[in-house]
């Protein structure tokens, strides 16, 4: 459950949005999340009891709207679930690698993840028609490839290239698709109907999961997977440590957190309407 910092993303448990990008390990995950979405759907659809009734007072109405979460019984039912799996598992792997490796070690290893995915943004740039952000996406990808060494040092940053955000579930919004109602995934966390459509695009849009077998890519895409999920969940441990310690309500709270962000994301991408040419050309 990532908080709101660069990745823009409120992931609940790593494997989300930062960890997206490796070949056949990936296309496995990929399926699973889009099958637990899937799972999820059918047993919304066939459970009343799970469903939140409308409330009648206005005030109450109005809230009820707001937080868009009419599954919220079953929805809290899975974080708790969530929240205690990861009590006991990828927050103490957490602490410890923190306790390990340097900063400045995550930190490229970050990065690395980061670059990993950038063809993803690219490509849902293009599909969300805006050019300048798609030459953007691109430029990073090649300067930190080449010169950021695998991407391991974020390079394009400095060349005036920084980093955004985009996904299939953005793109859609842009497109001017509801979001759907509110989910949260077992062990996957924050989503909605929308979202976890867009994640099985991105998994189509990715070009590491058509990266032939051979050559130790297997060994590769398990130590990458592996090493980018301990990573977002490490980056993101005081940030859950403070919701879980603070917020009167922590579900309602990562909810609103993710909600929100995702707004200011999708209305970012719609509003930037940047000329196609950088500036620098000029």
């Amino acid at each position: 459950m990532g908080s709101v910092t660069d990745d823009q993303q409120i992931a609940f448990l790593p494997g989300s949005s930062a960890c997206q990008s490796a070949p056949r390990r990936n296309r496995r995950y990929g399926a699973a999340r889009f099958s637990t979405l899937v799972l999820s759907a059918l047993t919304l659809a066939g459970c009343a009891s799970m469903v939140s009734p409308k409330p009648k007072d206005p005030d109450a109405l109005a809230e009820y709207e707001e937080a868009n979460d009419k599954y919220e019984p079953l929805n809290r039912k899975m974080y708790n679930l969530s929240v205690w799996v990861d009590k006991y598992s990828m927050r103490p792997v957490a602490k410890a690698y923190v306790w390990a490796v340097p900063r400045p070690v995550r930190s490229s290893l970050g990065n690395m993840v980061r670059t990993m995915n950038e063809p993803v943004v690219f490509f849902n740039d293009v599909g969300a028609g805006k050019p300048r952000r798609a030459g953007d996406s691109f430029a990073r990808w090649c300067i930190n490839m080449t010169v950021g060494i695998g991407g391991f040092i974020d390079v394009a940053k400095y060349a005036g290239y920084p980093h955004h955000d985009n996904d299939g579930g953005l793109t859609l919004a842009t497109w001017g698709i509801p979001s759907g109602p509110y989910l949260f995934l077992p062990m996957m966390g924050p989503s909605s109907i929308r979202d976890g459509i867009g994640y099985g695009i991105d998994q189509g849009l990715s070009p590491w999961n058509y990266v032939p077998r051979g050559y130790g890519l297997i060994t590769f895409n398990w130590a990458y997977n592996i090493m980018g999920t301990i990573n977002t969940r490490a980056d993101h441990l005081d940030d859950l440590d403070q919701v879980q310690r603070d917020a009167l309500d922590p579900y309602a709270t990562i909810r609103s957190a993710y909600q929100q962000q995702r707004k200011a994301v999708a209305d970012s991408i719609r509003n930037d309407h940047r000329a196609t040419v950088p500036d620098w050309y000029n």
